[in-house]
């Protein structure tokens, strides 16, 4: 690499950024990569806490299923560097992964940051410049990109330009979506950005549930939107609604659901492992001088929480019948009025539409401008598919630089 090298600027020191940063240099170009917060990788680092899911095992046509209505366009950026492909690199940087028992990969000490850090020193060994605290604020009237730093404004004039931003959740660390209108204003084509994997409200909860049951969890329980079938799992009643790892699996149809018709009617059943009939004899034995709580319990191990919610969302006459108490505690409905708000969400829908990229995800508009990353129109649910997307774009954003600039450069 010499000064007669092609200058590559990367915006956005997240997963997809960093990847193509990395395929730039390996090609050949050098590469500058600017952030603007006080560190690179913030948001990585963040969802590490807890344990490092970095992508998950399960079969290609399931996996590329994840992504929904993208689902071919996610094909694409995952043909060559899949979940199998991410666990090699992974391995490459010294770093070993296991498979957890629901799937999911993870490093062997659950960790985010030995990875970053292999990852930077392989970075800036291969001649990679990371600049914090440099905010990215669009083009001068000559196309020199602007940037914000602790120095002032500066002005950099690069060959090309991948831009890794994120999307619009977790502002604090640096996705904030104040790319938007700079894109925008350069006639790029941008799918509002709505939360994905967040929690949703509903018109009210009483007082009691609120005190008493707010932050308590709700399992077993599976649910689902009606007309579709019921998923197993767990969630967290919140003060205003409801959130955790089961309403974020149905939040992008929960979402949707609520754009079309202002609301979304999920249905609950409290008890999956037994059925309805069971349930039914259950409750219609004598209770005597027992409450209908003590019943509720003694009967169906149905208390805490769940019992909590059956008396908030059923009629007070379904618990003088036991076929109606019984119906209502395997199909209670629930309705949803709106997400929580998209800063608080794990990840963000919408974004730069696939329409207004090409094959190397270099903007129409903006020939010599790649886009990688969340701020791509896709979502998917949390278990490793947002990185392993994230990591996936960037190698095809930094390839698509490097193809570009070979057939434009002189």
């Amino acid at each position: 690499m010499n000064d007669s090298s092609p200058f590559v600027a990367v915006i956005g020191g997240g997963p997809a950024g960093l990847m193509a940063a990395e395929v730039l240099a390996q090609g050949g170009a050098r590469v500058a990569l600017y952030d603007a917060m006080p560190s690179v990788g913030r948001k990585f680092l963040l969802a590490g806490v807890g344990g490092m899911n970095i992508t998950h095992s399960e079969p290609k046509a399931p996996f590329l299923g994840r992504y929904g209505a993208r689902r071919d366009a996610l094909a694409t950026l995952l043909e060559d560097f899949d979940a199998d492909a991410l666990r090699a690199w992974i391995h490459a940087l010294g770093i070993d992964t296991f498979v957890g028992t629901s799937g999911r990969v993870f490093p062997t000490d659950m960790k985010a940051a030995p990875l970053l850090r292999a990852w930077l020193k392989r970075l800036r060994d291969q001649g990679v410049t990371l600049h914090t605290r440099h905010r990215w604020l669009g083009w001068d009237e000559s196309g020199a990109l602007r940037i914000a730093g602790p120095e002032g404004d500066t002005r950099i004039k690069a060959d090309a330009c991948v831009l890794a931003l994120g999307g619009g959740s977790w502002a604090r660390l640096g996705s904030d979506g104040a790319w938007v209108p700079l894109l925008e204003a350069r006639g790029v084509a941008i799918a509002p950005l709505q939360p994905a994997n967040c929690g949703f409200e509903v018109d009210a909860w009483s007082p009691l549930l609120k005190e008493k049951f707010a932050g308590a969890p709700i399992k077993p329980v599976a649910m689902g939107l009606e007309g579709e079938p019921l998923r197993q799992g767990e969630f967290v009643l919140t003060a205003g609604g409801i959130e955790g790892s089961l309403v974020y699996a149905l939040s992008s149809a929960i979402r949707e659901r609520i754009n079309a018709s202002g609301r979304a009617t999920l249905h609950l059943d409290l008890l999956p492992g037994q059925s309805l009939e069971k349930i039914t004899r259950a409750l219609s034995r004598p209770r005597g001088s027992r409450s209908m709580a003590k019943h509720l319990h003694s009967q169906l191990g149905l208390d805490g929480a769940r019992a909590g919610l059956l008396r908030e969302l059923s009629a007070k006459d379904d618990f003088l019948d036991p076929a109606r108490l019984a119906a209502a505690i395997k199909r209670l409905p629930l309705t949803l009025v709106r997400p929580r708000p998209l800063d608080e969400a794990i990840s963000s829908a919408g974004g730069v539409t696939f329409e207004a990229l090409d094959a190397g995800l270099m903007l129409q508009a903006l020939p010599g401008v790649f886009c990688a990353g969340e701020m791509l129109d896709w979502e998917a649910p949390t278990g490793g598919y947002l990185l392993t997307a994230c990591f996936a774009s960037g190698r095809v954003a930094g390839r698509g630089a490097l193809d570009w600039l070979a057939a434009h450069r002189g």
